[in-house]
């Protein structure tokens, strides 16, 4: 469970920091920042997993296990979860905004398993869907709290965008957690050929098809870019985690953990920009943390606040 919370709470730093670099110039205000960052951002993940593999000398690895059939289904993953997904979810946040585009993203843990109970054979407990289910009401509710009365764009496509972006990301952890199954693609060269799959499509197709690509070449000498690579490395790491999460407790209980960055995100915005909670947004926050955590066990009774409270 411990890879999980770890991958919740790195995601959370992350989004902290990327946000401080979207307001940074030449970020601030463009209509380009967005995707732009969104392509920084996965590139330069691919990077520090490159360096990463290279140091533990496991190119070879990665190498291999991109000619197996699992291989081949984790790149099909990268696709759905990176660009499918992520692009979505822009898309959906430039149209109805960002509040209502988390409260819709946020079910994607709800399709995640009902897709792994129907192809991976994953089974929750009552009491844990039910659990997943305040956590989700803790997020809705934050999203909610945090909209506008007006959306910046036009309502159906963001919707359709959001329901990409959940449909995405969702069946990207059952297709990892069956591609994991295979001996020859471990969490780490899973997220490897993930990573640099999301990478190369964002620089040649997603980049280029939505015209961001000079923008971003002037964004990259920037301090902004360097901020953008912080955020990256504490993705990169988040990202370890939840494969590592989905490979030893299973796609739903992964999944299921690492929502709870909604939570972290406000504890980081606190220490990193002074943002100083609502009362309201602290007690969702607390929501999210313990419903994630009560979703993601299977037997309440052997959670304790010990050591083996987070094996």
């Amino acid at each position: 469970m411990k890879y999980g919370i770890f991958s919740g709470a790195l995601w959370g730093l992350d989004t902290v920091v990327l946000s401080m670099a979207l307001v940074m110039l030449p970020f601030l205000g463009a209509p380009e920042a967005a995707m732009a960052s969104a392509l920084l951002h996965d590139v330069l993940c691919a990077i520090i997993l490159l360096v990463y593999m290279g140091v533990r000398g496991r190119i070879r690895d990665t190498l291999a296990a991109v000619k197996t059939r699992s291989g081949k289904a984790v790149m099909g993953a990268a696709l759905l979860g990176g660009p499918l997904g992520m692009t979505g979810y822009l898309i959906a946040i430039n149209n109805i905004g960002p509040g209502y585009t988390a409260i819709i993203s946020s079910f994607y843990p709800a399709v995640g398993a009902f897709l792994a109970f129907i192809f991976l054979k994953e089974r929750m407990r009552t009491g844990q869907l039910v659990a997943l289910m305040v956590a989700l009401t803790g997020i809705i509710i934050i999203g909610y709290s945090s909209s506008g009365a007006d959306v910046p764009g036009t309502a159906w496509v963001g919707i359709l965008a959001a329901v990409t972006c959940v449909f995405g990301w969702g069946s990207e952890a059952v297709i990892l957690a069956w591609g994991m199954r295979d001996d020859a693609v471990d969490n780490e060269t899973a997220l490897h050929i993930r990573e640099t799959t999301s990478g190369l499509v964002y620089l040649l197709i997603v980049g280029p098809l939505f015209g961001v690509m000079g923008f971003t070449l002037h964004a990259t000498p920037t301090l902004a870019t360097g901020v953008i690579a912080l955020a990256a490395l504490a993705g990169t790491v988040s990202y370890l985690f939840y494969y590592k999460a989905i490979d030893t407790i299973g796609a739903s209980r992964g999944m299921a953990l690492n929502i709870s960055y909604s939570a972290w995100a406000i504890v980081f915005g606190l220490i990193l920009l002074g943002a100083v909670p609502t009362p309201l947004q602290v007690v969702c926050g607390i929501a999210i943390l313990v419903g994630t955590v009560l979703a993601a066990s299977p037997n309440w009774r052997e959670l304790k606040f010990t050591r083996s409270s987070v094996k």
